[in-house]
């Protein structure tokens, strides 16, 4: 079974905070962002380097690793060390949320997460 990270609701402006605790608030916000959706959905497709995030994605570099990291700082995507046959290295990105869901309930906004480990 997945875990899941549960992102209760929040009337206070969302703060950094690890995956654990992440708002739903913040996890509105991360995927609100298209170049953050662009960026997930290139991942999610299939792990990359951030150089071919940023091409699938058809966003700039920069922007791609922005995304990229926000992603990881809350959880969503996890990062691999690659050592190619030239003996260079790079680091790869893959998606790791299954799903989000959506629950109001109450007059509540809920938004949960479900991981793969």
């Amino acid at each position: 079974m997945s875990p899941q990270l549960t992102a209760p609701s929040t009337k206070h402006p969302p703060t950094h905070s690890d995956s654990e605790e992440l708002t739903s608030g913040e996890l509105l916000d991360l995927f609100g962002d298209e170049y953050t959706r662009r960026v997930y959905e290139a991942v999610a497709e299939e792990p990359r380097s951030g150089r071919a995030v940023a091409e699938a994605a058809d966003v700039s570099r920069p922007t791609a690793y922005r995304r990229l990291n926000d992603l990881s700082d809350a959880g969503l995507v996890r990062t691999e060390m690659v050592i190619r046959d030239d003996g260079h290295h790079l680091e790869r990105f893959e998606a790791v949320a299954e799903s989000l869901s959506i629950s109001l309930a109450d007059g509540c906004l809920d938004a949960i997460v479900t991981v793969d480990e």
